[in-house]
């Protein structure tokens, strides 16, 4: 596995690059994308969300633009899932 993964990182030129660091990248790009800490959990194979929680931390970023979206839909700015 060892060789696979260092031909891998040298074909990409990211020398250095571990598993884990992938892990990580894709925990933290689903907290992005709106994933729940079950979610994360679950993708990570976590059985409490002690460990999920750090990938979170990421979904914190985005409480303006959470905030700005629920502002647009108390105004009546931003159209229903419908569509109308």
């Amino acid at each position: 596995m060892h060789g696979a993964w260092e031909s891998a990182w040298t074909a990409a030129d990211l020398p250095g690059v571990h598993l884990h660091d992938l892990r990580h990248a894709g925990l933290t790009l689903a907290a992005q994308s709106g994933a729940t800490l079950t979610e994360c959990m679950r993708r990570a194979g976590h059985s409490s969300s002690r460990a999920a929680v750090i990938y979170q931390h990421a979904a914190e970023r985005r409480d303006a633009e959470v905030a700005e979206r629920l502002g647009r839909l108390a105004a009546g700015t931003t159209p229903n899932r419908t569509g109308t």
